[in-house]
């Protein structure tokens, strides 16, 4: 258990810090062209299977190959050289000297969030689009603060991402001024902004975002963000320089929709100014206080003001349970998060009257099966996280039967939960996500989820399920995401798995039983784009059998017979859309 414990833990870390960003790079070499795949398709994604490509779609995928060629697409439309510009970036064929043929091509967006080798040579190309240039993504770029010099002219910008430049300090800051267009601004994760240099946002009249996440410099420069009244979102997360004195001037943006100061040193008298001006912050929909340690249950008269509140994240804030009674007049409250926090179980009482609910999140807390009975009534909850509580079988009675029909998705991992437990479960069929990564799940207790018709999403890594237990699984046609990683699976119980043709992720890592012939067995799930069958006894022979699995991107065979050479030399002749895989 502990190699599951460690493996998930590792795995909240990770989506905990990436979800604060606006972009979704991270300096990761081997996932960072992972991340954009999915959501941006090339154009070989674009038409199914059999389907003709428009003649466009032809003359851009035959320019990509022959790029080399060309020196000067500024007499082409606009949307034209866009389109050749977005899929250059995402087949990685766009180098600084095929850059050198858009020049003045008047691009609107150009996304280069990650790509490799982006810096200030760069930037005389990307200035030559000028008052056309909407949008910019340098993230993780080597962009300095010198190169910021060329935007100077792009009067139009509306949208900058810097996040993990760092070799971007306050100088390069300056440049920034006179692009009062500009609507969103990212820094994050930089380390060489300071107050000082922040005094160019106070010139930013139209900012409605800005993005300062983990920059260690900036105490004292919110002072810069009085005049911001179009400000919506303020991300300061993870920086922990922040202190009372930075809130006073957050209390006069009264379009403040979002608010993220986790893990700062924010006490209760910090928080104490939002409640000055209330009546222009009940447009707060999101409030994260995450890891807030100085924060008491003595902020809770404060939050108790803010009624427009939608999302609370009140994360390893020190709460007591005899300071929760404020909660109860946070009506119109729709999404409350309060893991890691302490809290037992007479606190639920007070959240009967958030008719509204939709996502409750206790992850953590010290709540066992009784303090569910509170939660009845919150016949709006879509989303229920118990992970690492004292939950049992017993309370999960509370769940079924009393108007919790819209339930969609439940988090019980590493819960105390049994398998007499989930045929309590076995009534709510609007479930479509259902973690049961908790060592005290078996074969036994997968027979109440048959009538989950509706399951997309299945985590039972830590559950100790064997090939019997599969069988159970044979009616669930509309899993797109399954795990079983207890170790208990062969060759035998895959077969039950491999008409499961929706599944797009498939993990059956620690299962070290499990041979080649899982390979051939699930060869027909054409639709995989992630598969993970580490720490089994899978060779280079088996390979050949994943060569029908034209739409994977992720391989992880880590802890096999299997070495980078031999992926890379399937990823060459058969795999193309390949992009992360390990060993690598």
């Amino acid at each position: 258990m502990g190699g599951a414990c460690s493996r998930k833990r590792d795995q909240q870390g990770d989506e905990v810090l990436n979800r604060g960003f606006s972009g979704k790079y991270c300096k990761s070499s081997s996932s960072k062209w992972l991340a954009t795949s999915f959501s941006r398709p090339g154009l070989d994604g674009h038409r199914k299977n059999g389907e003709c490509p428009t003649l466009m779609e032809l003359c851009v995928r035959k320019i990509r190959e022959d790029i080399d060629m060309y020196s000067k697409f500024s007499e082409l439309p606009r949307d034209i050289s866009q389109q050749i510009f977005d899929e250059l970036v995402y087949s990685q064929r766009l180098t600084l000297k095929s850059l050198e043929a858009f020049r003045d091509c008047a691009i609107q967006d150009l996304h280069l969030g990650e790509y490799p080798d982006v810096n200030d040579d760069w930037m005389s190309v990307i200035s030559s689009q000028s008052t056309s240039l909407l949008s910019v993504d340098f993230s993780g770029s080597d962009i300095t603060g010198s190169g910021l010099v060329y935007l100077k002219g792009c009067r139009n910008l509306e949208s900058l991402n810097f996040n993990f430049c760092d070799q971007i300090s306050d100088r390069g800051l300056e440049h920034l001024n006179g692009l009062s267009n500009l609507t969103s601004l990212s820094f994050g994760r930089n380390t060489a902004i300071t107050a000082q240099g922040m005094d160019v946002f106070s010139r930013l009249v139209n900012l409605k975002k800005l993005d300062l996440e983990k920059c260690p410099g900036i105490h004292g420069g919110l002072s810069h963000l009085r005049g911001l009244t179009k400000l919506e979102s303020l991300n300061i997360k993870w920086c922990n320089c922040i202190t009372d004195a930075d809130m006073e001037p957050l209390s006069g943006l009264t379009n403040l929709r979002s608010l993220q100061i986790c893990c700062s040193r924010v006490t209760d008298f910090g928080i104490s100014y939002l409640k000055a001006l209330s009546s222009g912050l009940n447009k707060l929909s999101l409030l994260n206080l995450e890891g807030c340690r100085l924060i008491s249950a003595a902020c809770l008269e404060t939050l108790s003001a803010l009624t427009g509140l939608m999302f609370l994240n009140l994360n390893r804030c020190n709460f007591a349970d005899s300071g929760c009674e404020k909660f109860a007049d946070l009506i119109n409250l729709k999404i409350l998060n309060l893991g890691l926090n302490y809290i037992t179980n007479s606190c639920l009482v007070h959240l009967k009257g958030l008719t509204k609910l939709e996502s409750l999140n206790l992850d953590s807390c010290r709540i066992g099966d009784e303090g569910l009975v509170h939660l009845s009534g919150l016949v709006r909850l879509k989303c229920l996280e118990l992970s690492d509580t004292e939950v049992g079988s017993s309370g999960l009675r509370h769940l079924s039967g009393s108007g919790l029909s819209n339930l969609e998705n439940i988090n019980l991992s590493f819960t105390v939960v049994t398998d007499s437990g989930l045929r309590k479960l076995s009534g709510l069929t609007s479930l479509r996500s259902l973690n049961l990564d908790a060592r005290h799940v078996t074969d036994a207790g997968l027979s109440a989820l048959t009538n989950l018709t509706g399951l997309t999403h299945l985590d039972l890594f830590g559950a100790r399920i064997t090939d019997s237990g599969t069988n159970h699984l044979r009616s669930l046609k509309k899993l797109q995401s399954l795990e079983i990683c207890g170790g208990g699976l062969t060759d035998a119980g895959v077969k039950n798995i491999k008409d499961l043709i929706s599944l797009t992720l498939l993990n059956l890592s620690q299962n070290s039983n499990l041979t080649d012939k899982t390979l051939e067995l699930i060869s027909g799930l054409k639709g995989l784009v992630s598969l993970n069958v580490s720490n089994s006894r899978i060779t280079s022979s088996g390979l050949r059998h994943l060569k029908p699995l034209k739409n994977l991107r992720s391989l992880t065979l880590e802890s096999c017979k299997v070495t980078a050479h031999d992926i890379r030399k399937l990823q060459a002749t058969d795999l193309p859309n390949l992009l992360n895989f390990r060993p690598e």
